[in-house]
C-alpha cells in the first residue's frame, strides 16, 4: 500500500478514536481547524468582515469556511455530513439492580444493531451541564475504562438455541457491579471528569466500544473502527477544507457537520435547523452583501452530502441491486434514489463525477433494491430547507450501523481527494 495511503487511513483511526461523541468529533476536528488558522466564532458575537479561516460549534455540529482569496460574490460550495452514529445512551434515570447485579439503564440511540452492542467492553463519554455559581457550563467527559457491558444471554437458555430477540427496554441494560447496594452512575461519571457529583444539572451521555480502530487484512488494506458512519466523511470532508483553504478557487468553501442525522435531523443543531442558512447568510452580509446578494450566491451555490455507502457484502450479495456492484477501495461513491431517498439528480452526479475525474479516482454509482426500503441522509433535508442543488455521495463499507464497521483504507485517501476537487473545481 502507498505510504500516503496508509497514512490517511491511520489518520482515520486516529480521528475516530479521539471522537467517541458528537461532541468530541466537534473538539476533534476544532483541533485541526485551529491548528491550520482558523478561528473559532461565537454566533452571539458580530462577526470579522474581512476575508479569512473561521469556524463555529453549535453542540455537537460545526460549520466551517475560508473567504481568502476568493471574490466577494463568489458562490458555495459546502460538504455535508454527521457527527451522530447509532449506539446506547444513558437513561435520565440510570441506576438499576436486577438478580444481584447492578445495572446502568441504556436506550437505543438511531438505527443501532443491537446485537452488535453485546458483550463488548463498553466506556462513556459525551458532555455534562455543570453548575458554575449561578451560571451552567458545559463539561465533556470521556471514561475509556471498560465499566459496561450488555451481557449476552447464553445459548443454553434460548428457547430453540437460535439466539433471542433483542427487546430495548429490557435487554440493554449495562452491567457495571454486582452487590445490594445501589451506587450513582452519574456521580461515578462525575468524579471522572473532576466536577463536583451535585454541580451534575443534565447530560448527554453515550457508550463506546474501547477497541481501537485499526487496518485489518494481510494487506493492512481495510479500515476496521467504529462510527465510520459517519466518521469517515467528518474526517475526509476536514482533510478537503484544508487543501480547499490552502488552494482557494474560485467558490467559498464550506464544510458543514450536524449532529442527530440518525434520529431525524429535527434539533435545534440537525440539518433541519435554520443552521446551515443562518451561517450562510451572515458570511454573505459580514462580506457587504445583502439579502438579495445571499438569494443570489444561494442559487449559484452546490451541496454534497457526504455519507457512507454500501459495499456489496460478499455473504449476502443478493440484498443488493444487481447491476450496481460496489466495491471497497473501488473509489467514492454516487447514490441515486428515484424517490429521493437520496437528494442526487443529474446535475449534481454532473458535478461530482467531474470532482471525481479532476482528483483521478475512479467512480462508483449505488442504486438500492427497489424491494428493500432504503435509508437516507441530510441531502434531502438540506435541499428542501436551503434550496440548495445537492448531491449525495460517500465511501463504501461493510457493517453500517454496527458498534464496529469496516472500509477500504484506499479510499480515505480517494474520499478526500474527491471532496476537495469538488470544494474547489477547475475551470
Amino acid at each position: 500500500m502507498p505510504s500516503t495511503t496508509w497514512a490517511d487511513a491511520q489518520g482515520l483511526c486516529t480521528f475516530v478514536d479521539a471522537s467517541p461523541s458528537p461532541f468530541h468529533v466537534c473538539a476533534t476536528v476544532s483541533m485541526s481547524l485551529t491548528g491550520n488558522g482558523f478561528t473559532e466564532l461565537h454566533e452571539t458575537d458580530s462577526w470579522p468582515g474581512e476575508p479569512g479561516r473561521y469556524f463555529l460549534v453549535r453542540g455537537g455540529s460545526l460549520i466551517a469556511w475560508s473567504t481568502e482569496g476568493v471574490g466577494r460574490t463568489a458562490p458555495f460550495r459546502i460538504v455535508g455530513g454527521h457527527t451522530d452514529s447509532p449506539n446506547l445512551r444513558v437513561k435520565q434515570h440510570p441506576d438499576l439492580s436486577s438478580a444481584g447485579w447492578q445495572l446502568v439503564g441504556l436506550e437505543p440511540y438511531g438505527g443501532a444493531w443491537l446485537n452488535s452492542w453485546l458483550d463488548r467492553d463498553l466506556g462513556i463519554s459525551g458532555r455534562l451541564s455543570v453548575r458554575a455559581g449561578n451560571a451552567v457550563e458545559e463539561k465533556l467527559v470521556r471514561v475509556d475504562e471498560p465499566i459496561l457491558r450488555v451481557p449476552q444471554l447464553a445459548i443454553h437458555l434460548s428457547e430453540d438455541r437460535k439466539g433471542v430477540h433483542l427487546d430495548p427496554q429490557r435487554h440493554l441494560n449495562g452491567v457495571w457491579g454486582v452487590g445490594s447496594e445501589r451506587r450513582s452512575f452519574i456521580d461515578f461519571v462525575a468524579n471522572r471528569a473532576e466536577v463536583p457529583a451535585g454541580a451534575v444539572l443534565g447530560w448527554e451521555l453515550m457508550t463506546h466500544d474501547l477497541a481501537p480502530s485499526t487496518l485489518v487484512g494481510t494487506e493492512h488494506d481495510l479500515v476496521s473502527a467504529p462510527r465510520l458512519d459517519n466518521q469517515g466523511t467528518c474526517y475526509a470532508g476536514t482533510q478537503a477544507l484544508l487543501a480547499a483553504a490552502e488552494n482557494p478557487g474560485d467558490q467559498v468553501p464550506v464544510l458543514a457537520l450536524f449532529d442527530h442525522e440518525e434520529v431525524g435531523s429535527m434539533s435545534d443543531r440537525g440539518a433541519f435547523s435554520d443552521l446551515l442558512s443562518t451561517v450562510l447568510e451572515r458570511i454573505v452580509l459580514g462580506r457587504g452583501g445583502g439579502r438579495e446578494e445571499f438569494l443570489q450566491t444561494m442559487a449559484g451555490s452546490i451541496c454534497a452530502s457526504g455519507d457512507m455507502a454500501h459495499a456489496t457484502h460478499p455473504n449476502y450479495p443478493d440484498r443488493h441491486e444487481p447491476a450496481h456492484h460496489i466495491a471497497v477501495n473501488g473509489g467514492p461513491v454516487l447514490k441515486v434514489n428515484q424517490n429521493l431517498r437520496y437528494a442526487t439528480d443529474a446535475a449534481g452526479a454532473g458535478a461530482f463525477a467531474l470532482a471525481c475525474d479532476q482528483a483521478g479516482v475512479p467512480l462508483q454509482r449505488y442504486v438500492h433494491r427497489a424491494d428493500l426500503p432504503c435509508g437516507s441522509t441530510i441531502g434531502p433535508i438540506t435541499a428542501s430547507r436551503t434550496g440548495l442543488s445537492t448531491v449525495d455521495v460517500g465511501a463504501a463499507q461493510l457493517g453500517m450501523h454496527s458498534s464496529r464497521e469496516l472500509m477500504g483504507a484506499r479510499d480515505v485517501r480517494a474520499y478526500s481527494d474527491a471532496l476537495a476537487a469538488f470544494l474547489t473545481p477547475t475551470a
